[in-house]
């Protein structure tokens, strides 16, 4: 957006409201609670930016809400969903159960996301605001990403200053702003981030980090977040969060003395020392770069809205439906060079018969499956990159032969059909590594949603078999591959094999990725209304695991498939 400043106070409005083409201040919602999710479970009183620290506990101003304390010790960025979404938590990983949407369009080119930045003084309400505007955009993907994660490392001298609250956190040159760009231009191009955590206590970096990804909404905050020019261009909207001198030192004292035992001395000092001449010459500067300022923080509900209101009008003008795009932009024309079709044998076309047939029981299904399955995955292994050897036989007589020069293949699952070809693909390559992508259908939108994945951290150099049971739209397929290329596993390195594929899938994918690798043992011409390949073999998923679903004869009072 152009770069205008605008600072929005409830008492201006209705200025407010004209400037920004909103016409109706009753439209403007009640306050919202916050608090649900537990990566941004933070207040305004808890935007901390200097010296020794350990994190504050979560604070609520709005008596209606009332969470557990925690010690914020280390720093928080985070890929978080802005509803109550049901996630399932485990030791290890965390399953979102809402999907996240496509982030390309019909060409499998990225769409950027829109990138908002959030700066003022410590403990100005910034992770409020945040907060707020997470919870009322209602969007199904945000990034969160605080400037707090790129504290550099402190040499020993620095350490025991820190220890003694003598090192200025507060001061440019504490903060690693190279890989904060480095960190801002992956996620940006929608590429997936390692973020560092940093320990507030320690004054030091876990060994562990935070994996980010690409989203619909980045919000980038800090006191700093205005200060770099290469910064200030990967944001669309620029914040400036406002709050009086006093209150800001105000919290600071409470939380201070409260919650870290500090004494009031220590604190002022510290303040007057390097809070202070921090804001005055490194942040209040940077508020020319605004494009709006928001006075009294996360209390501003009428400047929050605005804000809203035009992130959801930026969004809505990259928004599309993918499939039905997809349909239409499948051009039939010769079969692209990048097909590779299992050759049309009397058995093959045997196998498929028993597939396709309705009446198949579910046991000789798999079977004849799992017989096609091992075909096309020796089939599509044939077509890696093979170099000549010579070797002895046991009769002592040179042999000519062939040795595939690939020395890492990893196979990955689009589940959950997907999943059924992993079999055939392990026993013909030995201890080979899987990774899975949950990829699902939305109800609501007839769109496909990533909902998890788990990838080996090294993919980019492997030569990748991706697999799944049917492509139609190839609408899967593409997000499936889009989330490869995101971890920088080359396009040339990976091939897609599926038993059974719709002309429009192939030119889908074709045209998107033209070096990937497309291998199946038929295409059919059609889809139907519901994008299922037509004649096909029906829900490959529901007959291969037994799910279809049961319907009831009125005449013969009997249930069946």
């Amino acid at each position: 957006m152009e770069s205008s400043l605008t600072s929005v106070d409830s008492d201006d409005s209705n200025n407010a409201l004209e400037d920004l083409e909103i016409d109706n201040l009753n439209d403007i919602p009640e306050d919202v609670i916050f608090g649900h999710q537990e990566s941004i479970l933070w207040s305004d009183e808890n935007d901390e930016n200097s010296d020794s620290r350990p994190r504050s506990a979560t604070e609520v101003r709005d008596p209606r809400v009332s969470l557990r304390r925690r010690r914020r010790t280390c720093s928080l960025s985070a890929t978080i969903s802005t509803e109550r979404e049901p996630i399932i938590r485990t030791n290890r990983r965390t399953i979102y159960t809402q999907g996240r949407p496509p982030w390309y369009n019909s060409q499998g080119q990225l769409k950027e996301p829109f990138v908002i930045g959030i700066c003022g003084g410590s403990a100005s309400g910034k992770t409020t605001v945040a907060s707020k505007i997470i919870k009322e955009l209602g969007v199904p993907w945000v990034t969160l990403l605080s400037l707090d994660s790129f504290y550099k490392v402190l040499n020993e001298e620095q350490h025991n200053l820190a220890c003694n609250n003598e090192y200025n956190f507060d001061h440019p040159d504490a903060f690693d702003f190279e890989l904060l760009s480095k960190t801002l231009k992956r996620l940006k191009e929608g590429k997936k981030v390692e973020v560092p955590i940093y320990n507030f206590v320690t004054h030091r970096r876990e060994t562990k980090t935070t994996s980010m990804y690409g989203a619909n909404v980045l919000i980038f905050e800090g006191i700093l977040a205005f200060h770099r020019k290469d910064i200030l261009n990967f944001l669309d909207m620029k914040i400036f969060v406002d709050a009086d001198p006093d209150i800001r030192l105000c919290r600071r004292l409470k939380r201070d003395i409260q919650q870290r035992g500090r004494e009031m001395k220590s604190v002022l000092e510290q303040y007057d020392r390097y809070v202070k001449p921090a804001f005055e010459y490194y942040i209040a500067p940077t508020m020319a770069h605004a494009d709006i300022i928001v006075p009294r923080g996360g209390e501003n509900k009428v400047a929050i809205d605005l804000i809203v209101r035009h992130v959801q009008t930026q969004l809505d003008a990259r928004g599309f439906k993918l499939r039905p795009k997809l349909v239409i932009n499948a051009i039939e024309s010769q079969p692209p060079d990048t097909l590779q079709l299992l050759p049309p044998t009397p058995q093959i076309r045997g196998l498929h018969t028993y597939i396709r047939n309705r009446n198949t029981p579910r046991d000789e299904f798999i079977f004849y499956s799992k017989r096609l399955i091992r075909l096309v995955i020796e089939y599509a292994l044939s077509l890696l990159p093979y170099l000549p050897v010579t070797v002895d036989t046991p009769q002592g007589v040179p042999y000519e032969g062939k040795l595939c020069s690939v020395k890492k293949v990893c196979g990955v699952s689009i589940l959950r059909a997907g999943e059924t070809m992993e079999a055939s693909l392990t026993e013909v390559c030995k201890d080979i590594r899987v990774g899975k992508i949950l990829i699902q259908t939305s109800h609501e939108t007839g769109e496909p949603e990533l909902y998890y994945l788990r990838l080996p951290k090294d993919i980019k150099d492997f030569q990748i078999i991706l697999m799944d049971a049917t492509v139609a739209t190839g609408a899967a397929a593409m997000m499936a591959i889009r989330v490869l290329l995101d971890h920088d596993v080359p396009e040339g390195n990976i091939s897609l094999v599926s038993l059974l594929m719709a002309v429009s899938g192939v030119h889908t994918i074709a045209y998107a990725f033209p070096e990937v690798k497309i291998v199946t043992t038929a295409v059919d011409k059609e889809i139907n209304e519901k994008f299922h390949v037509v004649p096909g073999i029906g829900n490959f998923g529901d007959r291969y695991f037994g799910t279809e679903p049961m319907i009831c004869s009125f005449q013969t009072k009997k249930w069946k498939h």
